[in-house]
């Protein structure tokens, strides 16, 4: 869920300070609308601003062969693209009524503890308890028209999230209600329909935003501390930012000025095409440092389109749990490289609990797309649609091979199951070159045959099956990652074991190999597996 926080309540009084913070760009009352500027159609692509040439001088003659370098030093002026796409900016608000607790206090979201961005939402949060307002309250935001035939509007999810009457303001002053189409939490995204009015809309469109460069010219516009529409222009400082929000984490990161209420803007390139949707800024004082992020065009189509015509998104869904490729695990499996994604578990009943992936298999491809880490697997899946079948390039048994997959839909697996991350079943398969029977041990575990005697004492389940560690030596790397005496080892280096005696020629042949940690696919007595890789002693 990228929800940063709740939508920040204000009532129309002055913007206050604000503490150290990440938080969405915020929300204030539009009390000075800007005036109205001409409506004038925009061109599909008109043409790039020109550069500014830097005069060569005894400094800069070299800078190039012919001697005719010229420096981009921004575009002269951005007027009048901006006259063009300000109308279809719109400022958000929603009146709400006062929040029931004294305090109206708002909760922080939840956010892993190892996350670098933790402490700014904790000193932002904790710092939020004022005495509630007396009255309804404003939560106020922004928006962009994306479709003036059908009067739709996109802004961010926790701007429009707390309920209450939602109205667009444009920039003539001119307000309009609007009805909620439909949101998403895991990309903080919003779709709204604007009543019937007679006022002339005009509307953006979305551009391709995997086209954006690091260095790239951008313009955001928005309604900061409720100035009404307000135009900022900077680079694209970074892309493809994971600031663990959510599952489908892909900002573009920009020092275009965002500050609050800026949340739900567009950002856009040169040819005046949406490329990102304002959504959160890091901040120590509340206005912008620079450092604002943009859900990607490229992301948001989908779910916008998705939310237009059923008011919900429909993601497909693969059923497996993944884990990055790390550096021991690529050693352990002889792996060039760290990329791809894990298959740390089948999710059952899911789509490939079949067989058609398994536990312990590393996804390379989906559907012709190169999964280069595991966190592209969660989003390219979920653009997918549901009901397709697709190719999904694996390697298994340390070969590259192809398998063919259909894909079910995410929400439905979301109400079957109170949790995505719980999986059972699912084994790995063969693997590698196991030959020869040697003295070779993991270190700090013992391990057991699986008798009915194991069984009855760990409650490991009819379907599990493997090598038992029967004990695991205090303080060792097996104790700290979590791996306990009842514990099943269902394969080593993507080789299924189901022996001590199979197990210890599975090591040895790693240790001749050269190898110095096993990848191995383990099991709870329950069958939930999980991914650890130890030392080989």
């Amino acid at each position: 869920m990228i929800a940063f926080a709740p939508a920040v309540l204000a009532q129309e009084a002055p913007p206050q300070p604000m503490p150290d913070q990440l938080t969405p760009g915020p929300q204030d009352d539009p009390t000075a609308p800007v005036q109205p500027s001409p409506q004038v159609d925009l061109p599909a692509k008109p043409p790039q601003l020109d550069l500014v040439p830097v005069p060569e001088t005894e400094d800069n003659a070299n800078l190039s062969a012919d001697g005719d370098r010229r420096l981009a030093s921004g575009p002269e002026s951005v007027a009048d693209l901006a006259e063009k796409l300000l109308p279809a900016v719109v400022n958000i608000s929603l009146n709400q009524p006062p929040p029931e607790s004294s305090g109206g206090e708002i909760a922080p979201p939840d956010l892993p503890d190892d996350s670098p961005f933790k402490e700014y939402f904790e000193d932002f949060f904790n710092n939020q308890e004022r005495d509630a307002p007396e009255g309804p309250t404003s939560s106020l935001g922004s928006g962009f028209v994306i479709d003036a035939d059908n009067r739709y509007v996109v802004t961010n999810n926790h701007v429009i999230e707390g309920g209450g009457e939602i109205t667009a303001v444009f920039p003539d002053g001119t307000r309009i209600g609007a009805t909620l189409r439909g949101t998403d939490e895991k990309t903080d995204l919003a779709v709204l329909q604007l009543d019937e009015s007679d006022h002339r809309l005009t509307d953006v469109k979305f551009g391709p935003s995997q086209e954006m460069r690091i260095g790239d010219w951008v313009m955001a516009i928005g309604n900061p501390f409720g100035l009404g529409a307000t135009l900022t222009v900077g680079i694209v400082s970074a892309v493809n930012r994971d600031i663990e929000a959510g599952p489908y984490d892909d900002f573009i990161q920009t020092d275009a000025a965002i500050n609050r209420g800026n949340s739900g803007g567009p950002l856009f390139n040169m040819y005046g095409e949406v490329i990102g949707i304002n959504t959160a800024i890091i901040s120590p004082s509340g206005g912008s440092i620079g450092i604002g992020f943009s859900v990607p065009s490229d992301l948001a189509r989908g779910v916008v389109n998705q939310l237009i015509e059923y008011g919900e998104t429909r993601r497909g869904w693969l059923g497996v749990r993944i884990e990055p490729v790390t550096p021991d695990i690529a050693e352990s499996l002889d792996l060039e490289k760290t990329e791809g994604a894990l298959v740390a578990a089948i999710i059952t009943p899911g789509p490939v609990d079949g067989g058609e992936i398994l536990a312990g298999d590393i996804i390379l491809k989906f559907d012709g797309r190169p999964v280069t880490q595991s966190r592209d697997l969660p989003r390219i899946v979920a653009d997918t649609e549901v009901g397709k079948t697709v190719d999904v390039a694996i390697i298994r048994e340390g070969e590259e091979r192809t398998v063919e997959v259909t894909l079910g839909r995410l929400e439905d697996s979301e109400r079957a199951s109170a949790s995505d991350d719980e999986a059972e079943g699912g084994t790995g398969e063969t693997a590698d070159d196991a030959e020869e029977a040697g003295p070779a041990a993991l270190a700090g575990i013992e391990l057991g045959e699986i008798d009915a005697l194991a069984r009855s004492q760990y409650a490991i389940g009819e379907d599990v099956s493997g090598v038992l560690v029967s004990s695991v030596v205090r303080g060792s790397d097996a104790e700290e990652r979590g791996i306990e005496a009842g514990t099943v080892i269902v394969a080593i280096s993507q080789e299924l074991v189901s022996t001590v005696e199979e197990a210890m020629q599975r090591l040895e042949t790693l240790r001749e190999n050269g190898r110095q940690n096993a990848f191995l696919l383990l099991a709870r007595p329950d069958g939930e597996t999980f991914i650890e890789t130890l030392p080989i002693e």
